[in-house]
């Protein structure tokens, strides 16, 4: 049973009132701090690599014995994974960034790619040196390049959707205006769920670039301080209204299980787990559009094992690592022929959007709001943004 599965039945239990880490090995404080440039030729094996993941991005049978990329790995590899997993976005970004600490590799966020980028915390990647990178989406590999240099090997993605339970919310709501105008949202105030992150503001942009063209927003995830505060003037306001902010995805597949929600912020995940579950669930694309988000695995400076970790690389873009990677989370794949072969059933494929490219196309993917935009304009920053969420969630 995937987890998504597991998921499914443990939100129906919950709705029908039956339910109310492990160490990497990267701290070597007595190493000397070396860069890794790119490499040119697969060498070999070290016999190891140490990575910092999120759970369940990375599974060795331990949760399911049937979920299992990382055991066929090392036999066939000779490289031995050890895991660090994050707790969140800091601890990541921490974790790859103190000199005594000698990961190999990270999967990492929005939130914090970018960061890792410019403060030359992760190196360029040869992409000749990973078999199955052509395959992936080009949209998703256009991400993360600097300079004509790619930064990172995508993973997987998402979009952020409009959910709603049609008992409720009439008629189908077809605007982000159903969350964020709070005329509107004040009709669901108390049955609302919002994503708990700063980048939430960047849908709070989206929606203000259709409704406010006075404030002249062009892209959601470069804003200047009057556009953010504009966002977040918004999420203030629909703070009384929120009944849920959600930072496990299964707290908002809960919320709606039990009644609780009637309209929020979600990812075709829990679209997907809360209709299969047989509850009255819709997912909205909204006019204004949608973001979006790409976690990909990215390489350290002080990598101790360059070769393992292309290795890593390599493993992980093939369909078959995408198609078990996928079906565990409820996640997008990077790469569409995870989809072919009938790896992954028509029925997901479709709910994510895999290989929908007129789709991909058109999703904002959030990035590390930087304090630099286009035109040499001064925008706010990734510490702006958090401040600002945090004064205005509450």
């Amino acid at each position: 049973m995937r987890r998504s599965r597991m998921l499914a039945a443990a939100v129906l239990a919950t709705a029908l009132g039956l339910a109310g880490c492990s160490g990497g090995g990267g701290d070597d404080a007595g190493r000397r701090t070396k860069e890794v440039r790119a490499a040119q030729t697969m060498g070999q094996s070290e016999g190891q690599v140490s990575l910092v993941s999120w759970n369940g991005y990375a599974e060795s049978g331990g949760n399911d014995p049937r979920v299992d990329w990382i055991t066929p790995f090392e036999k066939k590899t000779k490289c031995q994974v050890k895991m660090k997993y994050a707790a969140n976005p800091q601890e990541m970004l921490d974790l790859m960034s103190k000199p005594n600490l000698h990961y190999d590799g990270v999967a990492a966020t929005p939130e914090i790619a970018g960061e890792l980028i410019a403060s030359k915390q992760a190196v360029p990647i040869n992409t000749d040196l990973i078999d199955d990178y052509k395959d992936l989406e080009p949209e998703l590999r256009s991400q993360l390049t600097v300079k004509g240099k790619r930064y990172a090997v995508p993973f997987t993605w998402g979009a952020n959707l409009l959910m709603y339970d049609p008992r409720t919310v009439r008629p189908q709501p077809d605007s982000w205006a159903a969350l964020f105008d709070p005329a509107q949202a004040k009709k669901y105030s108390g049955h609302l769920v919002v994503r708990d992150s700063p980048l939430t503001l960047g849908d709070a942009a989206l929606y203000l670039r259709s409704h406010n063209h006075r404030l002249h927003i062009k892209d959601p995830f470069a804003l200047t301080p009057k556009q953010l505060a504009a966002a977040a003037s918004l999420v203030a306001k629909q703070r009384p209204m929120v009944k849920t902010y959600w930072l496990n995805p299964s707290d908002a597949i809960a919320a709606f299980a039990t009644g609780d929600a009637a309209l929020g912020e979600v990812w075709p995940y829990q679209v997907d787990v809360l209709s299969r579950s047989g509850r009255p669930v819709a997912g909205v694309t909204p006019r204004e559009g949608v973001t979006g988000w790409m976690d990909a695995w990215m390489m350290s400076p002080r990598a101790d094992h360059p070769n393992c970790m292309y290795q890593w690389l390599n493993w992980a873009s093939s369909p078959e690592v995408q198609q078990q990677v996928a079906e565990w989370d409820g996640v997008a794949p990077a790469n569409p022929d995870a989809c072919a072969r009938d790896r992954l059933r028509p029925q997901f494929c479709s709910a994510y959007h895999v290989g929908d490219r007129g789709y991909l196309s058109k999703v904002m993917f959030a990035r590390m709001p930087a304090a630099s935009c286009a035109n040499n304009k001064s925008c706010a920053g990734y510490a702006d943004w958090n401040r600002a969420w945090q004064d205005a969630r509450g």
